[in-house]
């Protein structure tokens, strides 16, 4: 008699060794290594520049939570829990405070995820559909290699791609249209190399 393989669970997130990040990403246990320079910088600016404005109220109008690296416990589909976007953003009108402890359950209102190479089949062909499921009503796709940054907005509970940016365009991006975003903040160049032309 055969036995059903054993599904992965928090318990296995968290036996991992420091210096790596595990996901539950339809029933597999994903763990990644530490993100490269590139993807750090990119977070780190959208994270100053999103989160300065937006979630602090720093030359915006405030009103948001955003979060780096949330482990998302939601309750959409087992074998997505949890799931760890880049970044993360809750209205305060859907999470007034941050949760006592320290398990995000209310699905985001926005998810950014940084593209890699090891990582963007994943994100685009995996979670992006389970963001959806979610009910998650905008996402970015940040590319700091191509320097792009894709928006989407939910609709009928699929992903439209309003817009896509490159380079060191400024941008009003939904949700967060109300300040401009200067992609140049996003991008750095590896020390020895030539900016793209």
């Amino acid at each position: 008699m055969s036995t059903a393989p054993k599904l992965p669970s928090y318990a296995d997130i968290e036996t991992l060794p420091e210096g790596v990040t595990g996901e539950i990403i339809d029933g597999e246990l994903v763990v990644s290594p530490r993100p490269r320079a590139p993807h750090i910088h990119s977070a780190s600016g959208l994270s100053v520049r999103v989160g300065g404005p937006f979630g602090h109220g720093i030359g915006g109008p405030g009103g948001w939570l955003i979060e780096v690296e949330p482990e998302l416990l939601l309750e959409v589909d087992a074998n997505y829990r949890p799931v760890v976007p880049d970044l993360a953003g809750w209205r305060l009108s859907t999470m007034p405070a941050l949760p006592a402890d320290g398990e995000f359950r209310t699905p985001p209102d926005w998810v950014c995820e940084i593209l890699s190479p090891s990582t963007a089949s994943s994100d685009r062909i995996k979670k992006m559909p389970f963001y959806a499921r979610c009910g998650i009503g905008h996402a970015w796709l940040v590319d700091p290699i191509l320097r792009t940054l894709e928006v989407y907005r939910l609709e009928n509970g699929r992903w439209s791609l309003l817009s896509t940016h490159c380079d060191d365009e400024e941008v009003c991006a939904e949700p967060f249209d109300a300040v401009p975003l200067p992609l140049s903040a996003l991008w750095r160049v590896p020390a020895g190399a030539k900016p793209p032309a």
